[in-house]
């Protein structure tokens, strides 16, 4: 049986706007606002680009078998427009969390990330024995950047040449957020 926790519905503080499980009726909205090179040029190379309805079934086989980590819906108006992540750790980072999100970009510069950033950081600080969240952000995307620092994470670090995208070694920004 899945842990109730991982399954939570969180409202924003945005009209229409929510956090809800992925559902495989997701599948045709999330092949279609996943599909955007906007989008694609900021997430691992695990993201797909072009983003497939294959894609999307393939990801939310994933999440409905999830039983360690959090994978939200980002809702707007009754339809999936981005994606939130928690994937929590083990060992000796077992109370640490590494949070990831992208979101639509019919949906930017409404505040809508910096919601869902401070409303999942809120909720996994409540809910699970972490102490730390963080996230890893290319150097060239200082709008991410930007939806940390204003959901309160602290800069620690830029891990110089860490990251090939696209063909390119770019320098990560290391946000954490500490409880």
């Amino acid at each position: 049986m899945p842990d109730p926790l991982l399954n939570p519905t969180l409202e924003l503080p945005l009209a229409g706007a929510r956090l809800r499980p992925w559902t495989f009726a997701d599948a045709p909205a999330l092949a279609r606002h996943a599909n955007d090179d906007r989008v694609a040029r900021h997430m691992r190379d695990t993201f797909p680009f072009p983003y497939s309805a294959g894609d999307a079934e393939f990801f939310l086989c994933l999440v409905a078998d999830s039983t360690r980590d959090l994978f939200l819906a980002i809702e707007v108006d009754g339809e999936p427009v981005g994606s939130v992540g928690v994937h929590f750790k083990t060992d000796v980072r077992r109370r640490s969390a590494e949070i990831g999100y992208w979101l639509t970009p019919a949906c930017w510069g409404r505040g809508l990330a910096t919601a869902v950033v401070r409303t999942t950081s809120a909720y996994v600080l409540a809910h699970f024995d972490v102490c730390r969240l963080y996230a890893v952000v290319f150097a060239n995307n200082p709008a991410s950047a930007r939806v940390l620092e204003k959901a309160g994470y602290e800069l620690e670090g830029r891990m110089r040449r860490s990251v090939v995208k696209d063909d390119q070694t770019l320098d990560s920004l290391l946000y954490a957020l500490v409880v």
